[in-house]
Formats: C-alpha cells, structure tokens, sequence
C-alpha cells in the first residue's frame, strides 16, 4: 500500500528532472558565474563577490536599461492581453467566413522572430522602406522609425505586438469556449444586454485564463531580445537596450560573463517580484 502512495511523484519524476537540469541548474550556474570576473590569465575567472552587483548599482548605463525595459513592459503587456482578449471574441463569433478569419490569425505566429524583424526592417528603411512610401502617398512626411530615439521602442512595441497578439488570443479562445451556454441563457432569461453578459459572464469565467496569459505575456516581454538586437542593437542613443541586450553586450562585446550573468539574475528577480504582485492583485480581487 506504501508503494502505491508513491507512484504518482515517480511520473513525476522525468519531468522534474528535466526542470531541474534545464530550469534550475543554468540559473545556479548564472548565479555562480555573477560572482566572478575575467582574470588576468585568458580563461581564468577571479572570484569577486558582490562586485558585480555593487558596480551595477551604480552604473547610469545599467539604470537606463532598466527604466527601458521597465517602460516596454509597462506598455505592451496591458496593450497585448487586451488586443489579445479582443481578437480572441472576435475569433468566436459565429460569423459566415470565421474560419477563414482564424487562419488569417495564424500567419503572424508561423513567422518566426527573427525573420519578421528583418522583413519590417525592410519594410521601415527611412528612405526606401515600402511604409515610407505609402506614407508618402497620402501626403504624411517621412518617418525615421527604427533610426529615432524617439520612436524606435514604440516600433519594436508594435512589431512585437503584431508577433504576439494572435499567439495569445489562441490561448484566449481556447478559455472563451469553455463558458457554458448555460450561463448566457440564464443571463437572457434575467434580460442581460452584452455588457451584463461580458461583465457578470464572460469575464469572471476568463479570469484563469487571463492569468495564465498575464504571466506567460510578462515573462516573455521582459526576456524579449531579437527585436532589439537585430533592430537597433539597444539604439538609437540607448533607448532600446533593455536589460536583455544589456547582458549580451557585457557578454559578448565586453567579454565580462560574471556581469552580465549578474544582469540577468537581477532580471530574474524583477520578474518574480512583478509575477507575485501580479498574483496578489488577482487573488485580492478574487
């Protein structure tokens, strides 16, 4: 009998072995690697302690980066799931055509990242860009898009909302099917208009759901790199070096592992802060 209590956590046990090999362990070993520097000797890291932590705390660089990712993803996590519960509605209406609707949907997620960035970046040239022109056309002056400190975020904004928007609202419509009709019905009987229905049907039911895609849509927006990096490598000026491509950059140009390690474990750390208010929020309102 004693056996039997514990077969469940031996299936259990493959998938978190794979967690704790692929999961836990890079962030063990990035946590390790944060407390070194480059030696003198090529290949030979000096244990430092917390100077790569203290150093970062007082780098303007860093502090920049982390106001832009801050900045980025309050922005375009609220702007995503919105879109994202819009778009998902509109996917299940009962409409002549909606299937053809949903298939559309699908293109934007069958492109991978790297590619559509460098399609829009073609498409964003400020001098033979394809959106230029049309702008052009309708009599609109040029724009610099990508090439200005002022709009070059707000474009990786909208790039990747384009990207994301159709990946979450699959997610959206797949908890949108599962309201029971019983429930509408019951609204219609008590003479409910749309809005009755969205706010004291629709939404409460959502509420696991948008959960799920609050958190999954904040933990890949603050991770987000392939826009960046193949965009405007963190500029013009700086304005869109999230933290992300922050530690690529002490990683691979400034040959400085330990810090940028340190970079992406304070990252960890914003993320989990952000995730468990955003738990608490939901709960509070539960």
């Amino acid at each position: 009998m004693k056996t039997v209590k514990y077969v469940p956590y031996l299936f259990l046990l493959p998938a978190v072995a794979l967690l704790a090999i692929f999961k836990l362990y890079p962030i063990l070993l990035g946590l390790k690697d944060s407390l070194f520097a480059p030696g003198f000797i090529a290949g030979k890291a000096t244990f430092v302690g917390l100077d790569n932590y203290t150093y970062l705390f007082t780098d303007g660089v860093f502090w920049n980066s982390v106001y832009v990712t801050l900045f980025f993803n309050v922005i375009i996590n609220p702007l995503q799931i919105a879109l994202a519960f819009l778009l998902a509605m509109m996917l299940n209406a009962k409409l002549k055509g909606i299937n053809l609707f949903r298939s559309l949907n699908f293109i934007p997620i069958t492109v991978s990242l790297p590619i559509a960035c460098v399609l829009w970046s073609i498409m964003l040239n400020p001098e033979q860009g394809v959106v230029n022109s049309l702008l052009v056309s309708v009599g609109l002056p040029q724009q610099l898009f990508l090439a200005s400190k002022d709009q070059a975020l707000w474009v990786i904004m909208a790039i990747a909302t384009w990207k994301g928007v159709g990946y979450w609202a699959i997610f959206l419509l797949a908890g949108l099917q599962e309201v029971p009709g019983s429930l509408y019905e019951a609204a219609d009987i008590d003479g409910a208009g749309k809005w009755q229905k969205f706010k004291n049907v629709t939404f409460p039911m959502m509420k696991r759901p948008l959960t799920f895609v609050m958190v999954a849509d904040t933990v890949v927006n603050f991770l987000l790199f392939a826009p960046m990096y193949i965009l405007t490598k963190g500029g013009p000026e700086k304005s869109t070096n999230v933290l992300m491509n922050e530690s690529f950059t002490n990683a691979f140009v400034y040959s400085d592992p330990g810090r940028a390690s340190a970079i992406v474990i304070l990252l960890l750390i914003l993320i989990l802060l952000i995730i468990a208010v955003q738990f608490r929020l939901l709960r509070s309102k539960a």
